[in-house]
């Protein structure tokens, strides 16, 4: 594995981030506007942007563990509770503020200063989960908690490989089955309402 505290890392996740601000405000999704209309359905770059995303990031993965390089996955606890709080208060929070942490900072970079509060909220926020998380974490952070037998004892960090025993490989070609067709409806609407896909 490789040592996130090196020069070369730190420089390196610099660069990456410089590179994906760059592409969010190119690609659009750094304006208020364009998330806005995401979630009234008139405008479908997030989405578009967001499943590109997605494929292309599970076959960067997949296909650099495939070659038999070592990268590690962080897989977090399969907990359906504070999955599903945690999705609620993320989406109420991106509907209300019209940015979610990455598009944020990508806006505030755009000169968007009307991002400010909504990313110091994020800040505040996170600060908070992490004073009360060693009151939640045996309670509410293991509500609807998902295990199997690993070793001597049980894990909770699980992917769909693990519970299914299929190949990644069959998963990523169902998310991009799946993005096809997204991408083929969202054309038809855009189609149909005059805009260019």
């Amino acid at each position: 594995m490789h040592a996130f505290d090196t020069p070369f890392m730190i420089v390196t996740g610099i660069l990456t981030g410089l590179a994906f601000g760059f592409l969010l405000q190119r690609g659009g999704v750094s304006r208020y506007a364009v998330i806005l209309d995401q979630f009234l359905f008139r405008d479908f770059t997030v989405l578009k942007t967001m499943l590109t995303a997605i494929v292309t990031g599970a076959i960067g993965i997949w296909g650099m563990r495939a070659a038999g390089m070592d990268v590690g996955l962080s897989v977090k606890s399969a907990t359906f509770g504070p999955v599903i709080v945690g999705g609620l208060l993320f989406g109420v929070g991106m509907a209300v503020l019209g940015y979610c942490p990455g598009t944020g900072v990508a806006a505030l970079g755009d000169g968007s200063r009307h991002a400010i509060p909504g990313l110091l909220g994020m800040v505040v926020g996170g600060g908070l989960f992490a004073e009360l998380f060693p009151v939640i974490q045996e309670g509410f952070m293991k509500l609807g908690e998902i295990t199997r037998p690993a070793g001597e004892g049980a894990t909770s960090k699980l992917t769909a490989v693990d519970l299914t025993g299929l190949a990644p490989w069959w998963f990523i070609g169902g998310l991009l089955v799946v993005a096809i067709v997204v991408f083929l409806i969202v054309e038809r609407i855009e189609a149909a309402r005059g805009r260019p896909a």
